[in-house]
């Protein structure tokens, strides 16, 4: 009987809700993010979110910063400005290229896909980021690519 009271005791203790007493991490509410250019935009999204250690970047095209006119030239160009506009909101919220962990890319035409690498290759000198990619049927303003990253990034602990 004493060995049965035993075991009963811990499953008692979890029914009625008892904790462990580590220390809980502290959940910060995520952070909503935007500057003003991209506010002057008027678009219905963040350009960026910190949700704990990670900063989660909206989709970025080839558009001419604080305009809603993409670059011209075709894929090269658009890649890199927006690879580019990626870069200028990971600095401007504390966070580097080199801080990307995971991206995706959306392609108007995976026939473009070679040629997106070759632009590609060189905002990560240090090592690739994970990555998806896929072709879509439409990009905003008629863009030949978006592309969205997530990037770590710890915020100063309070």
């Amino acid at each position: 009987m004493k060995l049965r009271s035993l075991f009963l005791l811990p499953a008692a203790a979890l029914a009625l809700g008892c904790q462990s007493s580590a220390p809980a991490r502290l959940a910060r509410p995520p952070e909503f993010l935007t500057s003003p250019q991209a506010a002057a935009l008027s678009l219905p999204f963040s350009e960026a979110v910190r949700a704990g250690d990670f900063l989660i970047l909206s989709g970025q095209i080839g558009n001419v910063p604080g305009k809603l006119e993409l670059v011209p030239g075709g894929i090269g160009p658009e890649a890199a400005r927006a690879l580019d506009n990626i870069k200028a909101i990971l600095e401007r919220h504390g966070s580097s290229m080199d801080a990307v962990v995971k991206c995706t890319v959306f392609l108007a035409d995976i026939r473009e896909w070679p040629a997106f690498n070759a632009v590609y290759r060189n905002y990560f000198p240090r090592h690739f980021p994970a990555r998806s990619a896929l072709a879509t049927n439409g990009l905003a303003l008629g863009a030949r690519v978006e592309v969205e990253c997530v990037a770590y990034a710890p915020s100063p602990r309070p």
